[in-house]
């Protein structure tokens, strides 16, 4: 089986971030880090490479920064990796990078199954993977709370409001996990070092077979209109007990519609 991860560097949510003055992430102003649901996606497709025997193989797209991301990943246990890497992927959109991550993916060779986050920690469209899904012409299965292969079908459990729905698809398929599904193994010393001596490929978006066209800025069919930094927190209000605390908690629950 021949499973691809996709990976994404994104800002650290512990150190503080900014938008540039177009509106855009400023992704140098901030630590950088592997995003912690796609740690849960490189950790599922581990999981299943133990129990199947499968080729993991971790896919990136972003600047030469990224390459932290992917040791991080490579170094948890993943066989090799990707790294797409263009000036022209800059100002992508979600469509421009499923477009993007998708022709990647199409230099794999035989993909069985691309396992991915359900949304990055700094985008948040939720959309990507099963835009790819769409191009590459194969069974989406989303928000998996629960991922097992038997031959050549995948199964996934759903949790929802209503309670847990199963999907099933025949391979290849795209399935992305959610932040439940599992709790992604610390990379060991060994892997660590495993990782400097693993193959990693470097694609320009003509190795992909994308033309700049259909990607960055200038493919991008959404863009920011404007942007408002959030405003500072108000202090609360302060309740001092005189005997009658409770009717004044209360009185404030009323007031902002919570009771």
């Amino acid at each position: 089986m021949n499973i691809v991860v996709l990976c994404k560097q994104v800002p650290d949510t512990y150190s503080e971030r900014g938008l540039r003055g177009d509106g855009a992430l400023d992704r140098d102003a901030s630590d950088a880090v592997l995003d912690e649901i796609n740690e849960r996606a490189v950790e599922e497709a581990l999981v299943l490479k133990e129990a199947h025997g499968a080729t993991v193989t971790v896919l990136s797209m972003g600047p030469d920064r990224a390459t932290e991301a992917i040791r991080k990943a490579l170094s948890m246990g993943a066989d090799a990796a990707v790294h797409l890497t263009d000036d022209a992927l800059a100002g992508s959109d979600a469509v421009g990078t499923a477009r993007a991550l998708a022709g990647a993916i199409g230099t794999v060779g035989d993909v069985d199954l691309v396992l991915a986050g359900n949304e990055a920690s700094d985008g948040r469209s939720a959309a990507v993977p099963a835009m790819i899904a769409e191009l590459l012409g194969v069974p989406a299965l989303t928000h998996a709370l629960k991922v097992a292969v038997d031959g050549g079908a995948v199964t996934v459990h759903r949790e929802t409001d209503d309670g847990v729905t199963v999907l099933s698809a025949e391979l290849p398929a795209v399935v992305s996990v959610g932040e439940k599904i599992n709790e992604p193994r610390y990379p060991s010393f060994k892997g660590i070092m495993a990782a400097k001596k693993k193959k990693v490929t470097t694609l320009s978006l003509a190795d992909a077979g994308l033309d700049a066209s259909q990607v960055g800025a200038a493919g991008a069919l959404t863009s920011v209109v404007a942007a408002t930094p959030k405003p500072p927190k108000s202090a609360g209000e302060k309740v001092v007990d005189g005997g009658d605390g409770g009717v004044q908690v209360a009185a404030f629950l009323v007031a902002q519609k919570l009771v």
